[in-house]
């Protein structure tokens, strides 16, 4: 099935104005139906689609520091890939997004990761940073939520937070929502989710390898 799905150029730029925008004065934003609702009804349709064994469990910490930690962190993951029509229309759309990104603020984004998160009742994901000034390559987070009819009651709502206690925003995971924010800025957390709840999270990083190689995942 064909499932390339773009803005039109014109509505894009706009879109891309505004989180470019966002970043300079604020460093996040929440942007409800950012993309065409043909890719956020078809990527739900899609990780709904998944059996059990499709997933495996998240961890905390990359490379040789990565482990599964049930008490940080319960949820499931799926990487993307292009050869699926459905996820590659996303994967090219956060194409677009790096590009624009680079013109408007130089940012050097040099490609971008991102996995499906599935969420069981009860499950959920203690506060963190996605990566420590100077210690990773991840320089912007996206949130992409895939659940329709979600209500407050629901749970599972992403807690960012900047200096204190209490956090900054509160983002309900309704389908069509994309968060985007500055990696090393804002700790984050999902609270406990009531029921099944879906999303794709996804990471901007720049080469800090000098050369022609990209440096590996750290």
């Amino acid at each position: 099935m064909e499932a390339e799905i773009l803005l039109p150029t014109q509505d894009a730029e706009r879109v891309f104005d505004r989180i470019a925008d966002a970043l300079v004065s604020t460093g996040y934003i929440a942007l409800p139906a950012a993309l065409p609702r043909g890719i956020a009804e078809l990527l739900f349709e899609r990780i709904a689609s998944f059996e059990d064994d499709g997933f495996h469990s998240a961890g905390v910490g990359r490379a040789n520091e990565f482990q599964v930690n049930p008490f940080i962190r319960n949820d499931e993951i799926r990487w993307l890939s292009i050869d699926n029509d459905v996820e590659a229309s996303y994967l090219n759309w956060m194409e677009q997004l790096r590009t624009g990104l680079n013109r408007r603020l130089f940012m050097g984004l040099f490609d971008y990761e991102s996995h499906f998160a599935r969420y069981a009742p009860g499950a959920f994901y203690k506060k963190h940073l996605d990566a420590f000034k100077g210690s990773t390559n991840r320089v912007l987070s996206t949130v992409f939520y895939l659940n329709p009819n979600w209500a407050v009651v629901d749970g599972g709502h992403l807690l960012m937070y900047e200096e204190g206690l209490e956090p900054i925003a509160k983002i309900s995971p309704l389908i069509g929502t994309l968060v985007v924010f500055l990696s090393d800025r804002f700790p984050h957390e999902v609270s406990t989710a009531s029921r099944l709840r879906y999303s794709i999270a996804g990471w901007f990083r720049v080469n800090t390898t000098l050369g022609a190689h990209i440096d590996p995942p750290q």
